[in-house]
């Protein structure tokens, strides 16, 4: 019988598939289609201190090989977050789920770490640095090493949950933000976030999306996000989140063996709400196939 499990900073999944934030809301929609404990983890609808409305419509657009987004961090704040939704959580998934967290400031990424990472079911707080830097101009955490291992240092005094840093790829150097941020303290990396794009409307020659510009997902960036996991495995000695364009149990071992110890699994379940159940229904086949019956000796397989 093939094993399964996997280990993320001390975290123990019984798989490594879980369904990405921002493509499974809190679990609630997927949770009437199937049992979602035959699930890893999943990562919850990122999160900011105060309820956000989102960008303006239309902020989805489908393209070639995958779709845009520019939804804006819609969520309804940490209070409804632990007040609501991660009781509900309870009852329907039995393991520890991942909160992504959001922020526009350095106090706020640790307020809401402090908070989140306080609840028992939350084992691992996923910071995304790909907000805005209110104080810097707009421009992400992410995009500047100073600035991530600042949100990295706030996050890690204010939390003592495992902190995995989700990394935009719009950057130069995504190896240079990754040893930024271990040195600042993360447990892990996880990569990638959306591709920065745009797709404009001949008839009325206007941006499709109202914000003009959205994040590229879907099987379009697979080959981007298995280089940038790839380049982050030699840099630094993390566990790794892989995460862009997953479709398939060979998706998932594939981003493995570049140096991931577990995948995330986003576009496809908007396209599939059952993709993630199939990818864990397929993922023994998969490791036989490569001659393996533990599927935690692929990861970094291909360095060797």
């Amino acid at each position: 019988m093939v094993d399964l499990s996997v280990s993320l900073a001390g975290v123990k999944l019984k798989n490594p598939v879980i369904p990405a934030s921002g493509t499974f809301g809190y679990g609630r929609e997927f949770a009437a289609l199937y049992d979602l404990n035959l699930l890893g983890s999943f990562a919850m609808k990122g999160t900011t201190a105060a309820p956000r409305f989102g960008n303006p419509q239309p902020r989805i657009a489908e393209t070639e090989g995958g779709m845009l987004n520019a939804v804006g961090l819609q969520n309804p704040g940490v209070d409804a977050v632990l007040g609501d939704e991660l009781p509900h959580i309870a009852r329907i998934f039995s393991g520890p789920v991942i909160a992504n967290v959001c922020g526009f400031s350095p106090e706020e990424y640790a307020e809401n770490c402090r908070r989140l990472g306080a609840h028992p079911q939350v084992g691992i707080l996923e910071v995304n640095i790909s907000c805005p830097n209110v104080r810097c101009g707009g421009e992400n955490f992410g995009s500047d090493p100073h600035s991530a291992a600042a949100v990295v240092r706030a996050v890690r005094a204010a939390a003592a949950k495992p902190v995995f840093v989700k990394l935009s790829p719009n950057v130069t150097d995504i190896a240079d933000i990754a040893r930024a941020c271990a040195d600042a303290g993360a447990d892990g990396i996880c990569l990638i976030n959306t591709l920065l794009g745009m797709r404009i409307d001949l008839r009325t020659r206007r941006p499709v999306l109202a914000n003009r510009t959205g994040g590229l997902s879907g099987p379009a960036v697979f080959p981007v996000a298995v280089r940038m996991v790839w380049d982050v495995y030699e840099a630094v000695k993390l566990p790794i989140i892989g995460c862009g364009g997953v479709r398939s149990a060979e998706d998932v071992c594939e981003m493995m063996l570049a140096g991931a110890s577990a995948v995330e699994v986003g576009a496809a379940n908007l396209v599939d709400p059952c993709a993630c159940k199939t990818i864990v229904e397929n993922l023994p086949g998969a490791c036989r196939a490569l001659g393996t019956e533990k599927i935690s000796e692929l990861t970094g397989g291909a360095h060797t």
